[in-house]
């Protein structure tokens, strides 16, 4: 029985996308059950490089013959779905699902940059787009398009974003690897200034500007620079009154 068969069936099988991994432990699985046959154990920790490759084979065959749907992987997990042509009858027979509202345009915008630059902070994120995103990240982080991703190696330590699993499920890519051509956005050059001043531990603003020390009251000489104060004129002194 070929692997690329019984990795059909699975699918075919489960209620939601399964990864080389989960497949691979289903295989140990049965291979570890009580009386399992030498064929089933034979599949015991089959490496998830193997299994990746019977799933694209799989895949070129499904396609191959034109089916009605086609095996796709979508966020580093495989599942079954139908082709698009066959939304009509598929919308009349299970009903539409309500989806979240698409993303704005300026929404779109902040994600592409956060996808092509990533990590990146929101500092970097305002530069490259002119305005401030406060209100954007907050709808990408909610829906989970966008997600911390650790804090930048400059001084403040501001935040770092990065894209989410929900990402690749909604553009319904594999992985980074299947994003679009985008060298000029890539190129773009983003200036980070080695000191940041924050008001909160997540927004990075504008590099601090120098200021001149100060010195304590107590050290501080008044007499030293001070302004001269004006000398006031002595009229010169009058000869004595002549004597009788």
């Amino acid at each position: 029985m070929e692997l690329k068969s019984i990795l059909e069936v699975l699918l075919f099988t489960s209620q939601k996308p399964l990864s080389p991994i989960e497949l691979r432990d289903v295989l140990n699985r049965a291979a570890d059950e009580e009386g399992a046959e030498e064929h089933v154990k034979a599949l015991r920790k089959t490496p998830p490089e193997e299994i990746v490759a019977a799933l694209e084979v799989l895949a070129k065959e499904h396609d191959a013959a034109a089916r009605s749907y086609r095996l796709v992987c979508v966020a580093g997990s495989w599942q079954f779905v139908t082709q698009p042509e066959y939304a009509p009858w598929l919308r009349s027979f299970l009903g539409v699902k309500a989806r979240p509202s698409r993303l704005s345009a300026p929404a779109l915008e902040t994600l592409a940059i956060i996808a092509y630059r990533q990590p990146i902070t929101r500092a970097e994120i305002e530069q490259i787009r002119g305005v401030a995103v406060d209100g954007v990240m907050g709808t990408l982080k909610e829906r989970n398009l966008v997600v911390e991703a650790g804090r930048a190696d400059v001084i403040g330590r501001p935040m770092q974003f990065a894209t989410g699993p929900a990402f690749l499920e909604y553009f319904g890519l594999p992985n980074l690897d299947g994003l679009p051509a985008a060298d000029e956005l890539r190129r773009i050059p983003v200036q980070r200034p080695e000191s940041l001043l924050t008001v909160d531990n997540h927004l990075a603003t504008a590099p601090a500007e120098p200021t001149q020390p100060e010195l304590p009251v107590d050290t501080v000489d008044p007499s030293v620079n001070a302004p001269a104060e004006p000398v006031a004129e002595v009229p010169p002194a009058e000869p004595p009154a002549p004597t009788a």
